[in-house]
């Protein structure tokens, strides 16, 4: 599915400019052809030429050879056109369909995307789909002149073109061996490159607070460990390619030479003429080019399959949910939550721990926007009344610059000094400069600081169903138990669910439960 799947994405993106893929083959075959051909010419002009010491019809021949030429160097000019400007369509094309689908992703996109993941596909991968479409033309190319090539031969001598046409093919198929191998060294590499781009995104948007608690030595060793998992990853990826370069030499080397010793030893019994001898040759040694061809293609189709599958993973992340045509109302009051996934309940008004252990995220997402409330699914009910009753708060949401109390107090009618008590964090607006004023992102606080004004910030919404994943991963046991108490008394009443591991809140709760592997 997931090989359909990136099938799929690179053809779509072909199908777009299909004027330019066939001026690309085009240009290709007509590039590639008087190559083909010249060796015939060459060997007749010899033959019909220098033996007989025919001056005109050498000069003939030499005619040909030269129009040959001018026709490989005007369709080498068109396919340098083609496939420079298909390459364009490839990475731009791939480039602009990501992004579109990134800016409509919203808030959805920092919930369900790696940091760097949008970086890497625009850093490597939009690359690796261009070099596939630039590869088109001069593979159709290497297929018709190949074909060409060996009709030639066969024609000439049968025995010398039936050693080509089953000699060349199997060069070809001693190199597939290596692309699987090759295949997943590139999906691992590019994992790890994945994963060294959103430490890097992580450590530069909280440079500031690093340095500030000393941490900068100890993530600089993190990134370099990771740096060197994704050199180490390449060379293991290089390795396998430098083997399948050697491939692509020997391979069809050898059916040279045995072209060269057999058509050797029949103009020596007089079978066939030195000029055929000598297109034999240039023929056979020829074939080098499109067996290097074929395997540059299918190195870079590979390449291109491990590109295209994350980028259609990344297309693949939905964002909200629409507006239904006619929407449903949730009930008013407290809220009763059903998991439709493992069919849980959450008891209106009740405080519920759940242990999700890997799969907090998908679980925290799952209950926000898939169950049902009060006996209506909530994808029946309009996604802004979903947003102002049921509130989802990660540790990834943001701090916007500006007066702190502005920022976490949300206009609902809540106590804003009830909720900081709640969520222990007054001591942060304390710590603050004089006129308590957040900079970007809150990247001066630290890491528990930023999670208790989050908190706090979520408990001013008064939502009927409050959903927290990790809410106080990064505070102390103290803390964290003084938390856990507040947040069940101010929000009690109403239904709230906390994601956590945590044996503090599973202390306070009114029921705790866990959804692992079946939720």
């Amino acid at each position: 599915m997931a090989s359909e799947s990136s099938l799929h994405f690179l053809w779509s993106l072909l199908a777009q400019r299909p004027g330019l893929l066939l001026a690309a083959t085009v240009a290709g075959s007509i590039w590639m052809l008087p190559t083909a051909l010249m060796p015939l010419a060459i060997g007749s002009a010899i033959d019909s030429g220098i033996g007989p010491h025919d001056v005109g019809a050498l000069l003939g021949w030499v005619l040909v050879v030269l129009g040959l030429g001018l026709v490989q160097v005007v369709a080498a000019g068109c396919l340098h056109w083609a496939t420079h400007t298909i390459w364009l369509h490839g990475t731009a094309g791939s480039q602009r369909r990501v992004l579109a689908h990134v800016t409509k992703l919203g808030g959805v996109l920092t919930r369900k995307v790696r940091a760097g993941e949008v970086v890497a596909i625009g850093a490597s991968d939009i690359y690796h789909v261009g070099n596939l479409f630039e590869v088109i033309g001069r593979t159709t190319g290497s297929l018709v002149s190949f074909a060409v090539a060996v009709g030639l031969l066969l024609w000439i001598s049968p025995l010398l073109g039936a050693v080509v046409l089953v000699g060349v093919p199997l060069a070809t198929l001693g190199i597939s061996p290596l692309l699987s191998p090759l295949r997943r060294r590139e999906e691992a590499q590019r994992e790890q490159l994945g994963q060294v781009s959103a430490q890097a995104a992580d450590i530069v948007s909280g440079l500031r607070i690093l340095r500030g608690v000393g941490g900068e030595p100890r993530f600089h060793e993190r990134f370099t460990r990771a740096s060197q998992r994704v050199r180490a990853a390449g060379v293991a990826a290089g390795r396998i390619e430098s083997w399948l370069v050697g491939a692509e030499v020997l391979l069809p080397g050898l059916v040279t030479v045995l072209v060269t010793w057999l058509g050797a030893r029949l103009a020596l019994d007089g079978t066939i003429s030195a000029g055929e001898l000598v297109t034999f040759y240039g023929v056979s040694a020829f074939l080098v080019i499109p067996v290097r061809t074929a395997s540059e293609a299918a190195y870079s189709f590979a390449s291109a399959m491990v590109a295209a599958g994350r980028a259609k993973a990344l297309l693949q992340v939905a964002p909200e949910p629409p507006s239904p045509e006619q929407p449903r109302s949730l009930p008013p009051g407290p809220l009763e939550l059903v998991d439709e996934a493992s069919g849980e309940r959450f008891a209106a008004g009740e405080l519920t721990v759940v242990d999700a252990g890997e799969r907090t995220e998908a679980v925290a997402e799952r209950l926000a926007w898939q169950s049902s409330a009060g006996g209506v699914p909530l994808r029946e009910v309009d996604p802004d009344e979903v947003r102002q009753r049921i509130l989802l708060a990660h540790n990834q949401d943001q701090l916007f610059a500006g007066p702190v109390r502005t920022e976490v107090d949300l206009g609902r009618g809540v106590d804003l000094d009830a909720a900081l008590h709640a969520a222990d964090a007054h001591d942060v607006l304390a710590a603050l400069p004089a006129d308590g004023v957040l900079d970007e992102r809150g990247r001066s606080l630290s890491g528990g600081q930023r999670q208790r004004l989050l908190l706090a910030r979520a408990l001013c919404a008064d939502a009927d169903v409050l959903v927290l994943d990790e809410p106080t991963s990064a505070v102390d046991a103290h803390t964290e138990a003084r938390i856990a108490a507040r947040v069940k008394e101010f929000r009690a009443g109403r239904t709230t669910i906390v994601l956590s591991q945590s044996p503090l809140w599973a202390a306070v709760a009114d029921r705790a439960l866990e959804m692992g592997a079946e939720g």
